[in-house]
């Protein structure tokens, strides 16, 4: 496999390669080229490696997607952390015990994680016009179908990924003050990105693979590079959104599904111990919908339980 830095002044066609980090990690690269003037869309998925459906859907996506149906050029990265993929790895690159999207921006010649993190920033980051990082419900996590936004970049950054999520296939919209991730530093430094989930429970199906390939076509129409751009008027924007964790080790029962309407006060969950004395009881802050929970019974201090929305 060739190394790739810039693709930019190649031909049309279908090109794979891999990115360097410096290290052993193989990170896989492929291009699809229209060989017309247009912009450059960076897809990323695989970041956590239990997170199955963007990693499917990319795969799906280079074979299906033709080069003359373009403009511009597609750079795509289905698998960012192949060692935690095939070792069914729980959020974190296996070689050092990092969670990858935490770790932006990283130095040059760190661990694992931030080798590939580094990589990615370095090179691809000047390349990419808008860039879109597809994450699905880890094995521990239940999740409604979302996006992030990123709500604290340059205004006219957060305004063209806003308008960009709209055309995605997914029911709410999210701003995020993350500045962290793959996605958000790449907001940081310029660059309109999304966040998207799609997926849960450690599980993929075709019907997800689809959902997330749809949203990709409306992308693609969204940003002039063709398609048709299917602004999703079903999905509805929230005003804030609020996170909880876990405040001891110990056995977590969500008392809510993702997607589901909870009124302000709803109990959402207990956090007990072994012997079943409560530890922490969450209650909603105000009206508003579950994004996502975690559905593993055994947790740890620090570690996510739930998100909520609150929406107009």
């Amino acid at each position: 496999m060739q190394m790739i830095v810039d693709w930019k002044a190649a031909g049309p066609g279908r090109r794979q390669g891999r990115l360097d980090t410096g290290g052993p990690e193989e990170i896989p690269v492929w291009e699809v080229h229209s060989g017309r003037p247009g912009p450059t869309l960076v897809v990323t998925a695989g970041v956590h490696g239990c997170e199955y459906v963007g990693i499917q859907a990319l795969r799906v996506l280079y074979r299906r997607l033709e080069p003359a149906a373009l403009r511009g050029r597609l750079l795509l990265l289905p698998l960012l952390n192949a060692r935690g993929f095939y070792a069914g790895a729980k959020g974190v690159v296996p070689e050092d015990g990092k969670n990858l999207n935490r770790v932006f921006p990283a130095p040059a010649g760190g661990t694992a994680a931030e080798r590939i993190a580094h990589a990615v920033e370095a090179a691809l980051y000047p390349q990419a016009d808008f860039l879109l990082d597809l994450h699905g419900g880890e094995v521990n996590e239940a999740m409604a179908p979302l996006v992030f936004f990123p709500a604290q970049a340059a205004p006219e950054v957060t305004a063209r990924a806003r308008a960009a999520a709209a055309c995605l296939a997914v029911g709410y919209r999210i701003p995020s003050t993350a500045r962290d991730g793959l996605y958000s530093w790449a907001a940081q430094r310029g660059v309109p990105a999304l966040l998207q989930e799609v997926g849960y429970g450690g599980l993929w199906t075709r019907e997800q693979v689809e959902q997330v390939l749809a949203g990709i076509d409306s992308l693609l129409g969204h940003l002039g590079m063709g398609g048709e751009a299917r602004p999703n008027a079903a999905q509805r924007e929230a005003l804030e959104a609020c996170y909880r964790t876990a405040e001891a080790d110990g056995f977590w029962e969500p008392q809510v599904r993702p997607g589901q309407a909870v009124a302000e006060g709803q109990l959402l969950g207990v956090l007990s111990d072994l012997e079943g004395r409560p530890l922490q009881r969450l209650t909603a802050p105000w009206d508003g919908v579950v994004l996502y929970h975690t559905v593993g019974l055994g947790v740890e201090a620090g570690s996510p339980l739930l998100a909520l929305g609150r929406f107009a």
